[in-house]
């Protein structure tokens, strides 16, 4: 279930559970009433008992890219430990600078879809290690430009005896608008010593309008890589144009492929287009 509106002026460890009930009630596992108990008696960034998080892993550490129409699902995986066992563990994606005040987060929060599914260690009975999924919705979830960058993760784990433990920004994940680029070598075949341009175009999602729009004065690599190995060298920078575009000159050498790299920025995903292969005579 994804949400849009802000979090109400409550309690840490209440809003995340009051986020985390709709899922489960949607799933029509257990675990509801166990949860709503823990969030009202658990104050934000709080442990009650011995419950523990120790490691929070989304997405395999990778960077979060979305386009402008395309859901996304996004594993998140949580290693806690209870001597009792875990019994459940519910999480918030956020991005803004306070999840307890509805001005703090500034409409980007998307929750666990359902209950988690938790796998016990086969040589510490304590410790668990529990996945759940998020699905972003670029059109609905990512409604401004505003929401790329850092996403905070607020989790909280409840214990089989009760205990827990609810951590607002346990850690970051990088949510990036997704780039496109094409390159086309000309002209082909080309004499030795003669001049190849090479030209493309940089755009990247628009999350104002669910649109894709050049992406102006960014720093672009040309890359060459000779027919016969496999690696890419740079050969020059190209700094994309008012509308994205790029356009460079090369003296042709030798056969091979040309691509142009870019390597992202920090609310913008990396891209690199496919290679164009340049047979010179």
């Amino acid at each position: 279930m994804r949400i849009r509106a802000t979090v109400a002026a409550v309690s840490g460890a209440l809003a995340l559970a009051s986020l985390a009930v709709p899922a489960a009630q949607a799933s029509g596992k257990p675990g509801t009433a166990d949860l709503r108990t823990f969030a009202a008696k658990a104050a934000a960034d709080e442990v009650v008992g011995d419950t523990r998080i120790t490691k929070v892993v989304v997405n395999g550490g990778n960077e979060i890219v979305l386009g402008t129409t395309a859901t996304k699902t996004v594993t998140l995986a949580v290693t806690a430990t209870d001597p009792s066992g875990i019994e459940d563990v519910f999480a918030v994606l956020w991005h803004g600078t306070d999840l307890e005040s509805p001005e703090g987060v500034d409409g980007g929060v998307v929750q666990n879809e359902d209950r988690a599914k938790c796998t016990v260690s086969s040589t510490a009975p304590a410790v668990s290690t529990c996945k759940l999924t998020f699905t972003f919705d670029p059109a609905a979830d990512l409604y401004k430009n505003e929401l790329a960058g850092t996403w905070k993760v607020a989790v909280g784990a409840l214990a089989k005896d009760e205990d827990g433990v609810v951590k607002e920004a346990v850690t970051t994940t990088k949510v990036k608008r997704n780039a496109k680029l094409t390159v086309n070598a000309t002209p082909e075949p080309v004499k030795k010593g003669k001049t190849i341009t090479v030209t493309g175009k940089l755009t990247r999602a628009n999350w104002d309008d669910n649109l894709y729009h050049g992406y102006t004065s960014q720093s672009v690599q040309l890359q060459f890589r000779k027919k016969g190995t496999s690696t890419y060298k740079t050969v020059k920078t190209v700094k994309s144009s008012s509308t994205g575009a790029l356009k460079t000159t090369v003296k042709a050498s030798t056969d091979g492929y040309w691509r142009y790299n870019f390597v992202g920025t920090s609310t913008t995903g990396k891209v690199v287009t496919a290679a164009d292969f340049v047979d010179v005579k």
